[in-house]
């Protein structure tokens, strides 16, 4: 697949966005709505992600790992329980990542969305890590 087909996988799509840092929340929401997504929020703690989880419509979500003092790991349980595909984005060493998330994608920031794209909505052979 080409890099201009696979980010094309996101138009129509609804995105959860779930980072702390206003700058690169507001660059990734640009970035997405320009390729014909539709941004869910973006959330900055895990309350909020949580609450655009139980009332919006959510297709995928990308997920920065550290969140203030806080892991964003119960926003991916609770995508996890709703079969919501996500992936993680992290500029901090992902060793610390629990090995209960092994096999899920993993970017680091700031993030390759031609990488999300395959990971969220690529051919179906199951998530991917991500390098």
């Amino acid at each position: 697949m080409e890099k201009n087909n696979q980010t094309r996988l996101f138009s129509g799509k609804r995105i959860l966005v779930v980072e702390d840092e206003y700058f690169l929340a507001d660059e990734t929401r640009r970035r997405l709505e320009d390729l014909g997504a539709t941004v869910v929020g973006p959330a900055a703690n895990i309350r909020s992600a949580l609450e655009l989880i139980a009332v919006e419509q959510v297709d995928a979500a990308v997920l920065d790992v550290h969140l203030g003092d806080d892991l964003v790991f119960d926003v991916a349980d609770e995508l996890e329980r709703r079969e919501i595909n996500f992936v993680f984005a992290t500029g901090y060493d992902p060793s610390f990542i629990p090995q209960k998330y092994e096999g899920f994608a993993l970017c680091e920031k700031p993030a390759e969305l031609e990488k999300i794209a395959v990971a969220l909505f690529g051919p179906a052979d199951g998530l991917k890590r991500l390098n």
